[in-house]
């Protein structure tokens, strides 16, 4: 969510018109899920709704609203149905379907308040509806994922609690009158990383998470070790106790460890390992670190089972460089493996799913 959102909150106080394009659904095979987006310009795209030639589409429909009269509907409002095999020869053959929405600061006036909701609603984790008309200019609105209009003073708009209470997904729907409305679920409540250490492995994580849906506490002592221009879903945390931090962190979070000093690495690792509720904890080192670790752990009371559940090594089999970006690759893809399968777990909670293990990776990896 956030590539999109940053860039229409920017281009918003920078007063540069921007047409927001989504997958509002799909039939049969296309490249992109429902709820992908992406912003167009006059002359610049942000994120990407996935195949060339569907984008080349989107970006033709978008830049010519821009290029229209800002009052009429045709300016502010499309729903297009592009079908990917013979409009657009691309070998999906499936069908998609194309909302696009001009952000305007000169046009709708209610643009900004939104987009700063649904920031709030993203800091915050809290997953949000947009509900989108499709045939009109009504100013988009916003609802809570049980179905209650973020704005309470808003007028009936024939829109009911069921539509967005028992919906999964971005999808187009009727209002009571037959008005068709797209409800465009922007999820926020994608996984917490706690990252210790700001050293060159851990700025080349960031990077790699940055550009997915994470959100991500970055912590380290030394605070002229963080860049100055961070994404949205990174935030900083320079202490001088950073053991304090694993306390804050939320239930089921995912724990980095790579700090500067092995004191510190073991000190947090204790503390993350005595937490019930972890996601995952992932240890940078090599196979003797670990050793190392369980001994000095097990003596200061870590159990065996607790033990069980830190990663270390870290990182996918078959990735053994030791260069920050190898290293930075092979972590994230393992987090994203863990991710992926806890949403499939979450989809068929009766399968039971392995993630493939860790195998050991080269004995000296710090």
């Amino acid at each position: 969510m956030t590539a999109w959102l940053a860039a229409l909150k920017d281009l918003h106080d920078a007063a540069v018109p921007a047409v927001l394009v989504t997958v509002a659904t799909i039939q049969g095979s296309a490249p992109r899920e429902a709820g992908a987006r992406m912003v167009l310009t006059a002359d610049d795209q942000v994120d990407t709704i996935g195949g060339g030639h569907l984008e080349w589409r989107a970006a033709q429909i978008a830049r010519a609203m821009l290029e229209a009269d800002p009052t009429a509907l045709s300016g502010i409002r499309k729903f297009e149905r592009i079908a990917l095999g013979p409009s657009l020869g691309q070998c999906c053959g499936g069908v998609v379907f194309l909302a696009f929405e001009r952000i305007d600061r000169h046009v709708d006036a209610h643009a900004g308040a939104m987009l700063d909701a649904l920031e709030q609603h993203w800091r915050k984790g809290i997953d949000v509806w947009r509900a989108v008309a499709l045939e009109s200019n009504d100013p988009t609105l916003l609802y809570e994922p049980e179905g209650e209009a973020c704005d309470l003073g808003a007028p009936d708009n024939g829109l009911d609690a069921a539509m967005f209470l028992n919906a999964g997904n971005t999808h187009v729907a009727q209002d009571r009158y037959g008005r068709r409305w797209l409800l465009d679920r922007c999820r926020a409540h994608q996984p917490q990383v706690v990252l210790f250490g700001a050293g060159h492995v851990g700025a080349a994580i960031v990077r790699v998470l940055a550009t997915l849906p994470c959100r991500v506490l970055w912590v380290d002592e030394r605070e002229d070790m963080f860049p100055a221009d961070l994404p949205m879903q990174v935030a900083i945390e320079a202490t001088d106790a950073p053991n304090a931090v694993v306390d804050l962190a939320e239930p089921g979070a995912y724990f980095l460890v790579m700090t500067h000093s092995h004191a510190l690495d073991q000190q947090l690792s204790e503390r993350i390992l005595k937490r019930a509720d972890i996601g995952w904890f992932g240890l940078i080192g090599s196979v003797t670190k670990r050793k190392q670790f369980e001994h000095r752990l097990q003596d200061r009371g870590i159990t065996q089972e607790q033990l069980n559940k830190m990663t270390c090594p870290i990182g996918i089999p078959g990735i053994y460089g030791k260069e920050p970006a190898s290293i930075a690759i092979a972590v994230v893809a393992q987090l994203v493996q863990l991710w992926e399968l806890q949403a499939l777990h979450s989809q068929q909670p009766d399968r039971k799913f392995k993630a493939r293990p860790a195998t050991e990776l080269l004995d000296g990896r710090t």
